[in-house]
């Protein structure tokens, strides 16, 4: 049986560019077929209920839906229009969310929530498409090495063997936290783990900051500091994360999580050895 996913993105958040990617990361996968539909950066209600439809032509099994904030216009939008259709929805936001989740439980949705996942320092002073790249790219390096990525991964494997076994899907309720991102990780090295949760932490503080500098404080000479400041806190949690990586490869002990031939996932940490 071939799984079939829809996948709408509207926005950005760290966790968007990858998340089609983490589940068949050599495009090889027989087991599932994936489709994707997006707004672009804008995810106003407007561009909401213009892409959210679209996905229906493909008939997909389930649908993941995932932008910044899901208690936005937009987000709200989308989540009205895919409790309304049949086909069972995750939610996938940022920190924001979580005051939304009973909300989501209410209308039938699953979510994940990646705390670590900040939004952006979004002041025209400092961010210029260089800016926003460089950016996305500290985020994504600390989602993937502190193990948030292998959680969103895991999770929705989990719906994908629901599908094949014809079982009913039990849709994700769950907030990804330093504790459940490092866990997930396999770190081994206990300094490993303790500099990946501090990337983790640093990160989830990124959005503070952001959310200050781009909304709360109207001077010029100090948002501007602040959504800076915030962004060099990303660069450092970065460091942190690929340190963390880099002590579990001296020791030979990265985990790693392939999906099989057959689309089941395998595992296995000697680099010099085959996944089982």
């Amino acid at each position: 049986m071939v799984v079939k996913i829809g996948i709408i993105k509207s926005g950005n958040i760290g966790t968007s560019p990858v998340i089609d990617l983490i589940l068949d990361e050599r495009a090889d996968r027989p087991n599932i077929d994936v489709r994707l539909v997006g707004s672009g950066a804008k995810m106003n209600p407007e561009q909401v209920e213009e892409v959210v439809p679209k996905i229906a032509d493909f008939d997909p099994d389930f649908c993941i839906f995932i932008s910044p904030n899901p208690g936005a216009p937009g987000p709200a939008k989308a989540r009205e229009l895919l409790s309304e259709a049949d086909t069972p929805a995750i939610i996938i936001g940022d920190a924001p969310g979580l005051g939304k989740k009973d909300e989501m439980i209410e209308q039938g949705l699953g979510y994940i929530i990646v705390k670590a996942d900040p939004m952006i320092g979004a002041r025209r002073e400092l961010l210029d498409p260089t800016e926003m790249a460089s950016f996305n790219s500290d985020i994504i390096k600390v989602l993937a090495a502190t193990g948030a990525y292998r959680l969103v991964q895991k999770t929705i494997d989990g719906v994908i063997a629901a599908v094949e076994a014809g079982e009913e899907i039990e849709l994700p309720q769950i907030a990804i936290t330093a504790e459940k991102a490092v866990e997930a990780a396999g770190f081994e090295n206990p300094y490993a783990k303790a500099k990946a949760y501090a990337a983790y932490e640093i990160a989830e503080k990124v959005a503070d900051l952001d959310l200050k500098g781009c909304f709360m404080v109207k001077e010029m000479e100090k948002y501007v500091p602040i959504v800076a400041a915030a962004h060099e806190m990303a660069s450092a949690a970065a460091k942190l994360a690929v340190e963390a990586r880099e002590i579990e490869k001296a020791n030979d002990s990265v985990c790693r999580t392939p999906h099989m031939g057959d689309g089941s996932v395998g595992a296995k940490t000697a680099l010099i050895s085959k996944p089982e």
